[in-house]
C-alpha cells in the first residue's frame, strides 16, 4: 500500500513566510525512534521516495513516511520546524539562499538526481525562432530565475553581465537582440502559461508534471556536466547522524534507485551518483 500523504499548500512567496509557517501539526518526526516523515514535491521526488517505501525501506528496518507539497517553500519550514524529519526538492543554491534569507539552519545530506532545466514553447520549434518581441516566463525566485537566465545566454538568446551569479535578474542583460520580454511567474505556473507566453523556462520536475518529456520537448535544456543544481535530501542541521537518515540516503543512491530513476524518466531526470 502506497504510504504517501499528499498535501496541498498554497502558492506562497518566500519573503511572504515566517518560520512559524507549519506544514503539518505535531513534532512526531523528530525523535529517532519513529517513523521518518520526508517532505517532497511530487514529481520526481515522491516518487522515488515511494519506490524506496515499496521496495526497499522495509529490508533496511525504515519506516519512511512521505509527505508531498506543491510549492518550494513550506518543505524547508516544516523540517526547520519538525514537522518533518527532512526533505528531498532543491538544489544547494536555491538552499543557501532560502537559509540566508529565513535564518534557517538546513543542510544538504546526500545529492541524488538532477531535473535539467528547460526552454518550451507551444508556438516555435527551436529556439532560434522566437520572434522580436517575444515574451519569456521564467520563474521568479532568486535561484531559478538566475537559473533561467544562464540557460537563455547559454544558448546565445541573451547576454548577461560577466561574473553574475546566482541572483542574476533580467536587469543584468547586457545583450538582448531578439528584445525578449520576460515575465516573472511562481515556478509552479511557468508550465500552465504556456498558450500565453511564446516560451517558458520550467524546472524539471513542474515539466514532467505537466507532461512535458525534457528530453524531448525541449528547446533548450541544462547540461548535465558540472551542474550545481543537483537535488538532494536535507535535513536541519545536527539531525544529519540520524540513523533512519543514513538509512535513507543509502536506499537513495543505490543501484535500485538508479535504475528506477533511469527506466521511469528516460533522460528527463539524471541520477546524480
Amino acid at each position: 500500500m502506497r504510504n504517501t500523504a499528499k498535501i496541498t499548500t498554497a502558492v506562497l512567496a518566500a519573503g511572504a513566510l515566517t518560520l512559524g509557517l507549519t506544514a503539518c501539526g505535531g513534532d512526531s518526526s523528530s525523535s529517532t525512534d519513529g517513523p521518518l516523515i520526508v517532505a517532497a514535491s511530487p514529481v520526481p521526488h515522491a516518487e522515488i521516495l515511494t519506490y524506496v517505501h515499496d521496495n526497499l525501506a522495509k529490508k533496511e528496518g525504515l519506516d519512511l513516511q512521505v509527505k508531498e507539497f506543491t510549492d518550494y517553500v513550506t518543505p524547508n519550514t516544516a523540517t526547520q520546524d519538525g514537522s518533518v524529519g527532512a526533505n528531498y526538492f532543491q538544489n544547494k543554491p536555491y538552499l543557501d539562499d532560502f537559509n540566508k534569507k529565513n535564518g534557517t539552519d538546513i543542510v544538504p545530506v546526500v545529492t541524488v538526481h538532477l531535473e535539467p532545466l528547460g526552454l518550451y514553447s507551444h508556438k516555435v520549434k527551436k529556439a532560434g525562432d522566437l520572434k522580436s518581441g517575444a515574451t519569456v516566463a521564467i520563474p521568479n525566485d532568486t535561484v531559478n530565475e538566475a537559473r533561467a537566465l544562464k540557460l537563455l545566454a547559454a544558448d546565445g538568446l541573451i547576454t548577461l553581465k560577466a561574473g553574475v551569479g546566482n541572483e542574476a535578474t533580467p536587469s543584468d542583460i547586457t545583450k538582448n537582440p531578439k528584445n525578449l520580454k520576460f515575465k516573472e511567474l511562481e515556478a509552479a505556473q511557468t508550465p500552465r502559461s504556456l498558450d500565453d507566453v511564446d516560451a517558458a523556462v520550467v524546472n524539471g520536475n513542474y515539466a514532467i508534471e505537466s507532461d512535458l518529456k525534457p528530453s524531448k520537448d525541449a528547446l533548450v535544456l541544462e547540461s548535465p556536466e558540472n551542474n550545481p543544481y543537483g537535488n538532494f535530501l536535507a535535513v536541519k542541521k545536527g539531525n544529519e547522524d540520524d540513523p533512519r537518515v543514513k538509512k535513507l540516503a543509502k536506499l537513495l543512491t543505490s543501484p535500485e534507485v538508479k535504475k528506477f530513476i533511469q527506466d521511469k524518466y528516460a533522460g528527463s531526470v539524471l541520477a546524480s551518483f
